[in-house]
């Protein structure tokens, strides 16, 4: 389960490259997993009781949502600290795969202590933010709201002591002193430097946020505490604004109620792979097209699409996808570096596709109407969906279709009748929240107990242990996921204090060709970004900064928000550095150097798609 949904993973691209023992604190962290497991069943459970009443009884209960959102943080805290120990956390292993063997211990030793430094000088501002909120007394229950910020400060001396834990058992000692020393000597320095940072202006986020983020990232800290670590170092050494801010800002980052959502269709992902809700829907389409040229692309790509529709997840998708589909493709001649490039390009293609987690995060950190985007999706995928087939029927015009013979109408039949109600599910979601008859978190809450149901019911049972399983991955991933999000955006509110933010928006609106150099300047922005970044931290990042200078230019936000997740997955799949390509070489077990050169047309594709989006705005906003 580990490998296969770690949402567009950036951790473990590159897993051979990390020898280190997957656990590394199993005694502590049992008891943990059980009651994140158990707050996942609270949370969903608390959800659809809150549907049931509002939309069966008429009795709204306004305690549930307080209910969830003190259950939704502790969830993400202790998933986060669950995910250390399971090195489940996001990080980009490339630049470090590239160092001598000798050095892959200096640099997992200095990853971890800059972790347990983030961790160490958060500890404190942590406690003191529960203090504070003890003074402050919730609306509904009516009780502090100490109850829900302690997992904050829970969270972080919980992951202070597995990363100490994980550094003893997997480092030596001289990587540790070595290790520590440079750290301490660069923060020694910085010190020294502070009158000196203090009139450098912007210069400081050249230095902290780009550069100091940089460089943790390439020594392949986990991504999440590569932003804190940056906007640590730019508040403490730039800046009179006091480190107890930071916990706010990662609180409010991680505890919008549009992000419950998140866990839910994580957990969504999980019961599609494991009941093969995902496998019905291929051999459907397979079914059907099989027989035709390029059918057997067709089949690739519409399964990616319509797949995503119930996993919100790209690794999910493209795991369901390759292994049911690619043995009779390379039957009949498709070379295995083709195959990675459709797959690795049609799972870009279908980001926008409903229900994406990105589209979801994109929402909430933006202000952009969740039912906007999964109404707008579909029609977006569809013109990128168009392109790629178009390219893979003239790559299929020397395809071996001998033996190959059209499926029988009851063959289609069977595996209709099998595959509608997963094929249900997609448009269920995306009808419910794009017709405001319920939100995204309760759409999500509803498509869960539908999937286990059904799933259960007509595709295979999923045992007790299987199902804990599924939970506390979910909850692992969730926890990686919104720990992202929090760091992200204090470092997202670092810099837009500084003013840049103004500035940025003042020069954006003064380029000639007016939104057209802009959304010219967005594709490549967040193509970059996405090669490094992954999708939700580029996201998080950025959205603050760019969104205010579409809406200045007059540009819609649904219009913006596709863009903005089109180009970033080109990105996430484009070779040498985006990570997503390694994903796909990975399940479809190729060589990335042999895929490489077969993934630049469809890649060449894919962007002649997103010009076509951003150039015509209808294709964004027919649906409004």
């Amino acid at each position: 389960m580990a490998d296969t949904h770690r949402s567009d993973g950036v951790a473990a691209v590159l897993e051979s490259l990390d020898p280190a023992p997957r656990r590394v604190g199993s005694a502590l962290v049992r008891p943990l997993e059980i009651v994140a497991a158990a707050l996942l069943v609270i949370i969903v459970t608390l959800l659809l009781g809150g549907v049931t009443s509002r939309y069966v009884l008429s009795i709204p209960v306004i305690w549930i949502d307080e209910a969830a959102s003190i259950s939704f943080l502790w969830l993400a805290m202790l998933g986060s600290a669950i995910a250390i120990d399971r090195n489940e956390h996001l990080r980009l292993t490339l630049f470090v795969g590239m160092l001598p063997q000798r050095l892959h211990g200096l640099a997992q030793a200095f990853g971890l202590l800059v972790v347990a430094t983030f961790l160490l000088v958060m500890a404190w501002p942590a406690i003191d933010y529960v203090i504070e909120e003890s003074y402050v007394t919730s609306a509904a229950l009516n009780i502090p709201s100490s109850w829900r910020v302690s997992a904050i400060a829970f969270g972080i001396l919980t992951m202070l002591a597995l990363v100490l834990t994980y550094a003893v058992r997997t480092c030596t000692m001289r990587e540790i002193v070595l290790s520590a020393a440079l750290i301490g000597l660069v923060a020694a320095a910085f010190f020294l430097l502070t009158p000196v940072f203090k009139t450098l202006g912007y210069l400081n986020i050249v230095i902290f946020l780009i550069g100091v983020v940089g460089f943790c990232l390439a020594a392949g800290v986990p991504i999440a505490f590569c932003f804190g670590i940056g906007a640590l170092c730019f508040l403490s050494f730039s800046t009179s604004v006091p480190i107890f801010v930071m916990i706010g800002r990662m609180d409010e980052g991680m505890s919008s109620l549009i992000l419950l959502s998140v866990p839910i269709f994580v957990l969504l992902g999980c019961v599609l792979d494991a009941t093969g809700m995902g496998k019905a829907i291929v051999d459907f389409l397979a079914s059907m097209l099989g027989h035709i040229r390029a059918g057997m692309s067709y089949v690739l790509l519409g399964s990616l699409f319509l797949v995503s529709g119930i996993s919100g997840s790209k690794v999910s998708d493209m795991a369901t996808v390759a292994p049911a589909l690619f043995p009779e493709m390379k039957r009949r001649g498709y070379q295995p570096k083709e195959l990675i490039a459709l797959l690795s390009t049609g799972a870009a293609m279908a980001e926008t596709v409903p229900p994406s987690i990105v589209l979801i995060v994109l929402g909430s950190v933006a202000g952009v109407s969740i039912a906007g985007l999964f109404t707008n999706g579909l029609l977006v995928a569809t013109v990128l969906l168009l392109v790629l087939a178009v390219l893979a029927r003239w790559k299929a015009r020397g395809e071996m279709l001998q033996g190959v013979r059209r499926a029988p109408f009851a063959t289609i039949w069977k595996t209709g009748l099998i595959a509608a109600p997963a094929l249900v599910l997609p448009f269920l979601i995306r009808s419910a929240v794009g017709g405001g008859v319920a939100t995204a978190t309760e759409v999500s809450t509803i498509a869960v107990l539908y999937a286990i149901i059904v799933g259960i019911w007509l595709y295979g049972g999923i045992g007790w242990r299987k199902f804990y399983e599924m939970l506390v991955e979910t909850a692992a991933l969730s926890g990686a996921i919104l720990m992202i999000l929090g760091t992200a955006s204090a470092m997202a509110w670092a810099l837009t204090q500084t003013g840049f933010a103004r500035d940025l928006a003042a020069y954006m609106t003064t380029l000639p060709g007016g939104w057209i150099s802009f959304m010219g300047v967005t594709i490549v922005v967040f193509m970059i970004l996405g090669c490094v970044l992954e999708g939700l931290p580029a996201i998080v990042l950025m959205a603050p900064l760019m969104f205010p200078v579409a809406k200045s230019l007059g540009i819609n936000d649904v219009h913006y928000s596709m863009v903005v997740v089109t180009a970033m997955n080109i990105g996430l799949m484009t070779p040498p550095v985006g990570i997503g390509f390694y994903i796909a070489c990975k399940i479809g077990n190729v060589a990335p150097d042999e895929a490489m050169s077969a993934i630049w047309p469809y890649l060449l594709a894919l962007i002649a798609g997103l010009v076509i989006i951003a150039l015509v705005p209808a294709i964004s906003t027919a649906f409004l």
